[in-house]
């Protein structure tokens, strides 16, 4: 029997909102468009969430990274006229700070030292800016590079102090423009120096990583030249010389960074703080090195995302409300405008409470309704977002280069629904 009156009561609920098609078309359209808010701005804030992490993870979150600063006292190390400094600026990782941490740190499985310098490659009547990096064969698996023709530095490289180069995707395409560079020999002008070297690979073209909560600046590797560290410091040595439009600049740098690997998670934080406390006992009166984590910045991400999905969905959550308000006062109007019916039915034996499940009915099923649509275009969200990048692709390549940047962002980000959002969302609209 209760079955049959609920049935029935259901019937005519959806008669009486058939009746009125536009009326409670325009009504849902508030859940519907509620729902769909809530569910696309968490997918939204999960996708940036996503992207952020991912950046972190490709620092490798199983990594610290100590890095060389400048101390503020040091100066800018330059003189006008291309005469010499009276003093150099010394400062960062030495040598001998790498070879005490790998022996004294039982945790640490691998160790990559790194020197950077910014430098101008040249082959025949073709020259570019690029940041020459010396370094060991483990680079390329650590930064997550991927060959495209030839190969990278090898152990054998390094030992020997090997006169090979290997350039990035960028590189290639302006110093060989419509050639293959392997095998032949590009120079490198370091200082005073001018060096030769044989290209033996041709990296793939590698997305910049983004500069991350202020901890780690943005590198773009697709202008990099890399050889042996052991070569670079035969044929260049440590001291950094450059001449710039009529000023002169040195400093001495024995490492620019020193990438560890450890063993496992749990490692890493008690690692990141002995290395802290070795290094200080070293550098306490310059100060001039850094520690990243990545996965301390990984926490700081998955905190961030937490953040964002509390602020999007408050946000969205509030025109789900104004969404069942509307639906509130419609049924309020309803029922002003039905009083001779209620009238009629009263008179017929039925009671207050069967008034009241009927309008109850008539409005869960306008929200449920609203509720299975929006979830419906919740669910196309990510579909929608591609749409609106492929709809703003040609209107931001006719724009600045702080536009292209924006938009390079834009593109990595692909919006996530998180399953969970879609009961609440629908919850909610049913609820209210």
């Amino acid at each position: 029997m209760i079955p049959y009156r609920l049935l029935r009561t259901v019937q005519l609920g959806m008669k009486s909102l058939m009746l009125h098609k536009l009326r409670s078309g325009l009504t849902m359209l508030g859940i519907v468009f509620g729902v769909f808010s809530v569910i696309a701005m968490l997918a939204i804030g999960e996708g940036a969430s996503n992207q952020a992490q991912q950046q972190v993870l490709e620092l490798g979150a199983m990594n610290i990274i100590v890095r060389s600063i400048k101390p503020l006292e040091e100066g800018s190390g330059s003189s006008s006229g291309g005469g010499m400094m009276g003093s150099m600026p010394i400062y960062g990782l030495l040598r001998s700070d790498f070879d005490r941490l790998v022996k004294t740190v039982p945790t640490i499985v691998n160790a990559i030292p790194i020197r950077e310098m910014q430098r101008e490659a040249r082959y025949l009547h073709n020259s570019m800016e690029i940041r020459l990096v010396g370094c060991t064969a483990d680079y390329q698996e650590i930064n997550n590079l991927r060959i495209q023709s030839g190969r990278f530095i090898t152990t054998r490289d390094t030992e020997a102090r090997d006169t090979v180069a290997v350039l990035a995707s960028e590189t290639a395409d302006r110093l060989f423009p419509g050639e293959s560079p392997i095998g032949k020999r590009i120079q490198v002008t370091a200082g005073y120096n001018t060096n030769f070297y044989t290209v033996i690979g041709i990296m793939a073209d590698r997305t910049a990583s983004a500069a991350i909560g202020g901890s780690l600046s943005g590198q773009d590797f697709n202008k990099d030249v890399y050889i042996p560290i052991t070569t670079m410091r035969i044929r260049i040595g440590d001291d950094d010389y450059r001449f710039r439009s009529g000023t002169f600049s040195a400093e001495r740098v024995e490492l620019n960074q020193i990438t560890f690997q450890i063993k496992s998670r749990e490692d890493i934080l008690p690692t990141a703080e002995i290395i802290r406390e070795t290094l200080e006992k070293f550098h306490a009166k310059k100060k001039d090195f850094a520690i990243i984590v990545p996965l301390e910045l990984l926490r700081q991400a998955d905190q961030l995302r937490q953040i964002f999905n509390i602020v999007l969905g408050s946000i969205a959550a509030i025109s789900l409300i104004v969404g069942g308000i509307g639906i509130m006062n419609i049924m309020l109007a309803t029922v002003t405008e039905r009083t001779r019916e209620i009238g009629i039915r009263r008179a017929l034996g039925a009671r207050q409470s069967d008034i009241i499940q009927q309008f109850l009915t008539e409005t869960v099923v306008l929200s449920a309704s609203g509720g299975i649509l929006g979830i419906l275009l919740g669910l196309s969200t990510p579909i929608a977002f591609m749409v609106v990048k492929s709809f703003a692709f040609n209107f931001i390549l006719d724009s600045g280069s702080q536009s292209n940047e924006l938009f390079g962002i834009f593109t990595k980000m692909t919006p996530s629904v998180p399953f969970w959002s879609l009961p609440l969302a629908f919850g909610i609209s049913v609820g209210v």
